[in-house]
């Protein structure tokens, strides 16, 4: 699933080509499959996630189908990196995409267990599309 998706296919969101990260390899696997079926907040420690793997399939048709009714898209800044977040509600399910500038990263994805996690990214959602005063 993961190699058809994002090895083989040539994947770009909103015309931007998405590229892996593929160093430095876990087990043989590319860092980017690491990252969608792993989990936890220290790199060295992270362990495979089985919610993460069950949903390998939704990734890819998430970005695809960005423009969708049922799916959130917007941008955000996590430190210094360029994030654009793809939600959707009713999967429960988050993929984040880091900008590169001349390429988009496929960053990680995973499902989302806890209803106030669920609402705080609505409210930055909406946050982010509210118009913004000028000046």
């Amino acid at each position: 699933m993961f190699r058809n998706d994002f090895l083989i296919s040539l994947l770009s969101f909103n015309g931007t080509k998405l590229r892996l990260k593929k160093h430095p390899y876990v087990d043989g696997k590319e860092y980017t499959y690491y990252h969608f079926t792993h989990s936890g907040d220290i790199e060295t420690e992270r362990t495979p996630d089985f919610r993460r793997m069950e949903r390998m399939p939704f990734p890819k048709p998430m970005i695809d189908n960005s423009n969708h009714n049922d799916v959130r898209v917007w941008r955000v800044k996590r430190g210094s990196k360029d994030r654009i977040l793809i939600f959707s509600e009713s999967a429960q399910y988050l993929v984040v995409l880091e900008d590169r500038g001349d390429y988009i990263l496929p960053w990680t994805g995973y499902y989302i267990e806890y209803s106030n996690k669920i609402r705080r990214l609505i409210k930055e959602y909406e946050a982010y599309k509210k118009p913004k005063p000028l000046g």
